[in-house]
């Protein structure tokens, strides 16, 4: 062989290890589901730019004219492409195995297409379905080992308690605050972060549960109906929350009565004892281990200070505040209250817990610096949650920033009815992405609105267009793939 051809040799892997190498980013985005890639991914110019563009020049082109255009232009902005993203490739142990078996059987299949040129045009697709193939049941094989593991683990801890948490919003929150409550009195563990998938939690219990737990709360997530029920039945909860049910993943569901059915998944946990369940949530019947919440709930104070509300328990008013901002809190806070409570700690246990409750990171989370009000409320993407911190600052008498994307899998007219909400009271409005731009725009007054298509640069554009004394309100947020 010529040492051209060795050339376009190494150039055909360094094509088929870049598309796999884009094809692994957006598996881990979307939780290793390729229907959700290929057929719910914001960003579809991408799929065309940085995987199908190339594998179509490869079998139009010369082998030396792709060879310029892969090197010159394609490695150039995939390169700059990967730089630029704020959720790059991690190199998990599932990714090194992908990535580490399909270069295996691209370098295997080039041997043998030394012999043959017949596999010339199949080669690009050869490779990566057969790693796809592989690399699944790979994966299927070691979760289900690693998920009998886990649930071993769980066995052995005695009197272990669960606690499993799910809604459409605020789960996080509540899972956070119970954490804090609880840990007064008793050895609690909590799921990291958002962690929700039932992946996530056998990982959880496998390498980071404390065999000295008492109660473990966990956070349980869904994109399709069966996902809750499988986190149920692993954990096998005591004490189940359902919390909030709204549009939240409705591009998924397709109807809030699907959300509704998947989230009703959480009460089937064969050892539950106790459940508290939101009031949005229908229920056929009233049950005798279903508590419903929040019971004559009263919201006496809601500003930049925290909330002030009282709760109904065993037929006496009782009077709570937490240094927390957004009056939906009280709703979550109500929850923890009468979880806390059925598992033995006092009122006024509770209450003295309540008054140096932490902020939960990019949920309404108040930061004072340079002169600025920054209320980080990143992490909220619901309607209703982000309706709550727009009125929460609308109460600052000084100017008023929001940077927001708008709401992400939710319904135009929710968008809508958010814009007309920020037009009544922001006094500038910096939109990021191009997701919602035209939606939100449409309906803010022209003057206000400032659309920032490269997230890269919203810090030296705040610091041009903000001033001290403002308030700065981040509002939901989205990775640059959404």
């Amino acid at each position: 062989m010529e040492i051209l051809e060795y050339f376009y040799i190494f150039t055909h892997v360094i094509l088929i290890m870049s598309l796999g190498w884009y094809l692994i980013t957006n598996l881990q985005w979307y939780n290793y589901k390729l229907e959700r890639v290929v057929l719910k991914h914001h960003k579809w110019q991408w799929h065309i730019t940085y995987f199908a563009a190339p594998i179509v020049l490869f079998h139009l082109l010369p082998d030396l004219y792709f060879s310029i255009y892969f090197y010159i232009i394609y490695m150039t902005s995939f390169v700059l492409w990967n730089k630029r993203l704020d959720k790059p490739l991690v190199l998990t142990s599932r990714v090194k195995r992908f990535l580490a078996i399909l270069l295996f059987i691209t370098f295997a299949l080039h041997l043998l297409c030394i012999l043959s040129e017949s596999c010339h045009a199949t080669a690009i697709f050869v490779p990566i379905i057969l790693t796809l193939a592989i690399t699944y049941l790979m994966e299927k094989m070691f979760f289900i080992s690693f998920k009998h593991k886990g649930k071993e683990r769980l066995e052995t801890i005695p009197q272990l308690r669960t606690i499993a948490i799910t809604a459409s919003y605020g789960k996080t929150s509540i899972k956070n605050y119970l954490y804090h409550v609880l840990k007064r009195k008793y050895k609690v563990y909590k799921t990291p972060r958002s962690v929700n998938t039932i992946a996530g939690i056998v990982l959880d219990v496998n390498k980071d549960l404390p065999l000295d737990t008492q109660i473990y709360i966990a956070e349980a997530g869904a994109r399709q109906e069966g996902d809750i029920e499988e986190i149920t039945m692993y954990l096998e909860p005591q004490y189940c929350i359902l919390g909030s049910v709204g549009e939240q993943h409705i591009e998924y569901f397709k109807t809030i009565e699907n959300i509704i059915h998947t989230k009703m998944e959480i009460l089937k946990s064969p050892k539950m004892e106790r459940g508290f369940v939101h009031e949005s949530v229908p229920l056929k019947k009233e049950y005798e281990k279903i508590t419903r919440f929040p019971d004559n709930l009263n919201v006496t104070m809601s500003n930049l200070d925290g909330i002030w509300f009282d709760i109904l328990i065993d037929g006496e008013q009782q009077h709570f505040h937490a240094p927390v901002l957004g009056s939906f809190n009280a709703i979550n806070l109500t929850a923890v209250i009468l979880v806390a409570y059925e598992l033995g700690m006092s009122l006024d246990e509770i209450k003295l817990a309540l008054k140096d409750l932490p902020q939960v990171e990019h949920r309404l989370q108040k930061i004072e610096a340079g002169g600025k009000i920054i209320i980080d409320d990143s992490f909220n993407g619901n309607l209703e949650g982000m309706l709550e911190a727009v009125n929460i600052c609308s109460k600052y008498e000084g100017r008023k920033v929001i940077v927001t994307p708008g709401l992400v899998e939710s319904t135009s007219q929710a968008n809508i009815l958010l814009a007309k909400e920020i037009n009544e009271k922001f006094d500038l409005v910096i939109i990021t992405g191009d997701l919602n731009s035209h939606l939100l725009s449409s309906n803010i007054e022209e003057e206000k609105v400032f659309t920032l298509k490269d997230k890269s640069k919203l810090q030296e554009t705040l610091a041009a267009v903000t001033k001290e004394g403002d308030l700065i309100l981040f509002a939901n947020d989205a990775p640059n793939f959404i």
